[in-house]
């Protein structure tokens, strides 16, 4: 028989893309103050019915956020089945006439994602059992059958509303594959254990942060994106920091730029522009 497959199965939900922008403000000034109006109501009216989202079916949704720092301005986060839609999002900002005044300044393109290291192992063990040779017809068959009665149970997280937490901190990374240790290289028995023990440090901050995981090998720079949503930004520091020390982590955990943004709805895209009040 072939050896067992080192990777454990995986189920991806949403499509997802952060989008991160400096606003042209000096342009910006210099547009009349109907025109200002005009923008804000034109990108208002795309913007409006995306962050309601759906209401049958999949949540699909979009939110704004005031980005703080020098990295951008705004950071829109953009749920969608496929990304083909995402893509439609992405030319329908575009050409707006409030997207002559963003500037890209980062993306990152991923795909939700729920890891099955536990279930892998138990199937891949019972099938070896059966005699089952791995990647042939009936082992695909029964990995599908697999995939497909977890994805209809874990839908929800699969393809989740954007919670209503005020802020957003987002971040890529990968999975050290460095000199001295390579997590790709690990048993995977060690890995579930150390993704377990990861997990619990996570599940102790449940009540006060959401964090969505997305897998991006193959699709951008980095492995993974992770979306941390809580309505205390100190927690952000508090969760990361504790995660740090898990051997997950410490030695193999390897981590790109942060954005942090403020929850901004659509209905006040105009005050946060000068519009209402202030031009």
């Amino acid at each position: 028989m072939p050896e067992l497959p080192p990777f454990p199965l995986t189920l991806d939900g949403s499509s997802l893309l952060h989008q991160m922008f400096r606003f042209e403000w000096s342009a910006w000034r210099r547009l009349d103050p109907a025109g200002r109006d005009r923008a804000v109501a034109e990108v208002s009216s795309l913007l409006a019915p995306m962050e309601r989202g759906s209401s049958e079916g999949h949540p699909s949704q979009s939110a704004v956020y005031a980005q703080l720092g020098h990295k951008g301005d705004l950071m829109l986060v953009h749920y969608r089945d496929t990304i083909d839609q995402l893509a439609e999002v992405e030319r329908g900002l575009a050409r707006t006439e409030f997207g002559t005044f963003l500037l890209p300044t980062h993306s990152y393109l991923s795909i939700v994602e729920l890891g099955l290291y536990e279930s892998s192992s138990k199937l891949y063990a019972q099938l070896a059992s059966e005699g089952v040779e791995p990647y042939s017809d009936a082992w695909e068959k029964r990995v599908e059958e697999t995939v497909a009665r977890q994805s209809a149970a874990m839908s929800a997280r699969l393809y989740p509303a954007i919670p209503a937490a005020k802020y957003l901190c987002f971040y890529p990374m990968d999975k050290r594959r460095g000199e001295h240790v390579n997590w790709y290289s690990a048993p995977m028995p060690d890995r579930a254990r150390m993704m377990q023990d990861h997990g619990l440090i996570g599940r102790r901050f449940a009540g006060t942060v959401k964090q969505i995981i997305s897998g991006s090998i193959g699709l951008d720079d980095w492995e993974w994106g992770v979306d941390l949503h809580a309505d205390d930004p100190g927690v952000f520091k508090k969760l990361i920091y504790e995660m740090r020390f898990d051997e997950a982590s410490a030695l193999y955990g390897l981590f790109g730029a942060f954005y942090v943004g403020v929850r901004l709805p659509v209905s006040r895209l105009g005050e946060w522009l000068g519009v209402d009040g202030t031009r």
